[in-house]
């Protein structure tokens, strides 16, 4: 029976890596497949990865309605066998039910992967509708490091090198113009309650008069 997939991690886990794996492992035995991405780090209408590798993919907007995107390829004469859908956390509670309602009522399989929760440690609309609505959820093992050393389990968004824990869910690259530059880097839960990014680490006055002193 077909299934909805969602592979699940923060950023630098390999997400985008597994998604080319898996469309390439499924057409490899001649199964027929669609990507789609929405806001990759490549442009509208790329599937990236971090490591370089970059195919074409279908751009995901709000409009998109994946029930007809599949009728129209019917309608064409092209079999569908599966979707690979990156970047899913941006898509919203509605379209997460039409990749539910493919698999069920098609048999086509869905694979989505995607970031579970945002800056402000809060999850995305989409992530959470696939959470309560995927036949399985993967948490991907390559594990992302925290500047610490340890497992990094949540997303960080820094403006000007600040981090902040307010502000629009999604954006994507550079805001708008003086509002200052935006990065995202990942960190474990302690140092992201504490705002302690790379940078602020490295910055860091060193701590003077305690018991580590004392000879």
């Amino acid at each position: 029976m077909a299934e909805l997939v969602f592979f699940s991690g923060t950023m630098d886990s390999g997400k985008s890596t597994l998604a080319l794996q898996t469309d390439h492992n499924h057409r490899a035995r001649g199964r027929r497949g669609i990507i789609f991405t929405r806001d990759d780090r490549a442009g509208a209408a790329r599937l990236s990865s971090r490591l370089g590798l970059e195919v074409d993919a279908r751009e995901v907007g709000d409009d998109t309605d994946f029930w007809t995107v599949i009728e129209a390829e019917r309608r064409r004469g092209q079999v569908v066998d599966y979707l690979v859908c990156d970047e899913a956390q941006f898509y919203s509670p509605e379209q997460v039910e039409q990749l539910a309602r493919l698999v069920d009522e098609t048999e086509i399989d869905v694979f989505a992967f995607g970031i579970t929760a945002d800056f402000r440690t809060r999850l995305f609309p989409g992530s959470a509708r696939l959470v309560e609505l995927a036949d399985r959820i993967e948490v991907l093992q390559v594990q992302s490091l925290c500047w610490c050393g340890a497992r990094a389990t949540h997303n960080a968004r820094t403006v000007d090198g600040v981090m902040v824990v307010e502000g629009d869910q999604v954006v994507v690259g550079d805001v708008a113009s003086g509002a200052g530059q935006v990065a995202y880097e990942v960190l474990c839960r302690r140092h992201h309650m504490r705002r302690m990014t790379a940078d602020a680490a490295r910055h860091r006055a060193p701590v003077t008069g305690t018991l580590l002193d004392v000879p």
